[in-house]
């Protein structure tokens, strides 16, 4: 599960700076953000302490979906 979430997180920097697709890398980042979750709950799960270290990522991926989505749609014509 940590590798597919390495890849998603690899990939959004291609597909918004590289590529300039906002709506895409968007949909990048809630897609990891719920795989993130996921694996959360699972750590959590197993033991509680390894669930909380993963909150702080799990927030930081929440404000690169914010950040990705205003400045997608204040830059429609450049992140199409």
């Amino acid at each position: 599960m940590f590798l597919v979430q390495l890849a998603l997180n690899a990939l959004w920097s291609w597909l918004y700076f590289v590529w300039q697709l906002g709506a895409i890398a968007f949909i990048g980042t809630l897609v990891l953000w719920a795989l993130i979750l996921i694996t959360l709950v699972m750590f959590w799960r197993l033991k509680p302490l390894a669930g909380v270290l993963l909150a702080p990522y799990l927030a930081w991926v929440s404000l690169a979906c914010a950040l990705t989505w205003s400045t997608w749609q204040l830059n429609p014509q450049i992140l199409g």
